[in-house]
């Protein structure tokens, strides 16, 4: 992957010279531009067009979720991930349902914040553990009452492409995915194809959003 370009949107100045200095030791990732704000945010990523925006939930003049849906109709090319201190599940699926890519929470490790913006910029969707259990959770409480022909192209994917299906909206990559399911990684890449084509869309993040939209998953 080429080298990505990353904003930083976080009210907190600490905060965020920690995040910059942070991803700007990288050799794959620059930090082009900071905001304070949510309103800032959304100009930055108008000016810059970067591959990422880590943002944070709680700022000034417009929150994070509200700049999260602004980024993503206006400079389409930008993923947004989440890094809040918030674990609530209302404020995951708002993400969610916001256009975000992934959503990590500030307790977690320095590597799982690099994982998380390497992930987006590829076009994955990447959650922390604690959030993604209860995505997780939420689909295997309602996966029984979904109606037999289930939401559009559902019925056409075979039982192991909705298997790996589960574990890519959980957060897991290939490898990980070919390891719990005892198949080699070019399988799965093969799988993820297919569910993707099946269900007419063109990446992870949008699998997470129909699964939502559809009623698969609800906050």
């Amino acid at each position: 992957m080429s080298n990505i370009r990353a904003i930083l949107a976080e009210d907190h100045n600490v905060v965020r010279d920690g995040l910059h200095l942070l991803l700007d030791s990288q050799p794959d990732i620059t930090v082009v531009g900071e905001a304070s704000t949510g309103a800032e945010a959304v100009k930055l990523a108008q000016t810059t067009q970067p591959d990422v925006a880590v943002m944070d939930i709680t700022m000034p003049d417009m929150d994070g979720l509200e700049a999260t849906r602004r980024i993503r109709s206006e400079s389409p090319g930008t993923q947004v991930l989440i890094l809040s201190m918030h674990e609530s599940d209302i404020y995951f699926f708002r993400a969610l349902e916001a256009g975000a890519a992934g959503y990590v929470v500030k307790k977690a490790a320095s590597e799982e914040l690099l994982h998380a913006v390497r992930a987006v910029a590829r076009g994955d969707a990447y959650f922390h553990p604690s959030v993604a259990r209860n995505l997780l959770a939420h689909y295997q409480n309602r996966s029984e009452a979904i109606a037999p022909a289930g939401p559009p192209g559902y019925d056409k994917l075979t039982d192991r492409e909705k298997e790996v299906m589960w574990l890519l909206i959980h957060g897991h990559v290939n490898q990980d995915i070919a390891d719990k399911l005892v198949i080699s990684p070019s399988t799965v890449q093969a799988h993820r194809t297919h569910i993707l084509e099946k269900l007419g869309l063109s990446s992870v993040i949008d699998l997470v959003r129909y699964a939502i939209r559809y009623g698969l998953l609800e906050p």
